[in-house]
């Protein structure tokens, strides 16, 4: 006489579904996945249990039954009889079966079903972290470089932690801007400087002192960038001091500075505002590396520019007294920000520091 097959059914169906579909509807999860994942951690909880290799399960997507059974491996020549079955022997059970194919023989024992409800469980709950993980993933992945907004959610010794939706961003004390108070619940602008998937957690760092925070503020303000119109070379800073950019464009007639500054100076007012008053200089760039240079040092005007080695990319700027200190900048800043810049090694000189070099300034 058949033995009638026993089932194991963990929860009451109805519940067991219910609360698996509202997570897969919550997180985001493929339900297909879960149970392929909760039937082989189940067929592996068996073989534990038992101590039996050849188990299998089931879980029934519509009933939410779960089934555990013993499999027999169909063979030409059996080797082993406690995996294999021979295809003579398997065709007096199944005429139409081939080798390959397994015969199956349901075996869950009584106390199984404690074991079956412990591992479904555990199993939902690690897709559901691995999901979530995902999800995190594929929503941050590509976000590098770029500018998002969040809010102040957390604070401790060095770090701010910025809610950025899906996950928490860290924003280090020291990346703030110089002297800008952060508050709690405020919404924030931050630049990610790193999205690092390495370790057992996700980590998004933030930056607001980055110069890259200033580049895709004018990108975000300035709407020309984004249809090609307008273009970006370069960005220099020293943050909460002072900023150079250098725009162009390739369109004839078109007025990159005036585009940045915006009508009555709207523009440019929004982006210092986001940075706490830092200055920005908006400079034309130019593919002559002596125009460049001289726009670079602006205030300073009325320069003399010798580019000495291209290839090493070194200049000589020479200014006038009216400039010198102009072009320096308090505490070299303004040369050093003109190299960042235009990537040139730029040396200023006075008209008479030039003449002692032995510079014909006439002849150029």
């Amino acid at each position: 006489m058949k033995k009638k097959k026993e089932e194991v059914i963990i929860d009451p169906k109805e519940q067991f579904l219910g609360a698996l579909d509202a997570i897969v509807k919550e997180k985001g999860i493929d339900k297909a996945q879960v149970l392929e994942a909760m039937e082989l951690a189940l067929a592996s909880a068996y073989k534990k249990h038992t101590g039996k290799t050849n188990g299998k399960a089931k879980v029934n997507p519509v009933t939410g039954e779960i089934k555990v059974y013993s499999y027999l491996t169909v063979v030409e020549e059996v080797e082993n009889p406690d995996i294999e079955i021979s295809l003579k022997d398997a065709k007096k059970i199944n005429k139409d079966i081939n080798v390959g194919d397994t015969i199956d023989t349901e075996v869950t024992t009584e106390d199984f079903g404690r074991v079956a409800a412990s591992t479904a469980k555990q199993v939902v709950i690690q897709k559901v972290r691995e999901a979530e993980r995902q999800l995190t993933l594929d929503a941050f992945q590509d976000k590098q470089d770029e500018l998002l907004v969040g809010t102040v959610a957390l604070e401790d010794t060095d770090n701010y932690f910025i809610d950025l939706g899906r996950s928490n961003g860290i924003l280090p004390k020291k990346d703030i801007i110089p002297g800008e108070k952060i508050e709690m619940g405020s919404t924030i602008k931050v630049y990610v400087t790193k999205v690092d998937n390495s370790g057992r957690n996700l980590v998004i760092k933030l930056s607001r002192s980055h110069y890259g925070f200033v580049k895709r503020l004018f990108e975000h303000e300035i709407p020309e960038f984004s249809d090609g119109t307008l273009l970006m070379y370069s960005v220099a800073r020293e943050p909460g001091v002072r900023s150079k950019v250098a725009v162009y464009s390739e369109k004839p007639n078109f007025e990159p500075i005036g585009a940045c500054i915006g009508e009555k100076g709207s523009r440019i007012a929004n982006i210092i505002k986001e940075l706490h008053g830092e200055k920005v200089d908006v400079i034309k760039y130019d593919t002559d590396p002596k125009i460049f240079i001289e726009n670079a040092l602006a205030p300073a005007k009325n320069l003399i520019v010798l580019v000495t080695d291209e290839k090493k990319k070194e200049a000589i700027v020479i200014a006038d007294d009216d400039n010198f200190s102009l072009a320096i900048g308090k505490k070299g800043m303004n040369a050093r920000l003109a190299s960042r810049l235009t990537k040139y090694k730029i040396d200023v000189k006075s008209i008479k520091e030039a003449g002692e070099m032995g510079i014909n300034i006439k002849g150029e």
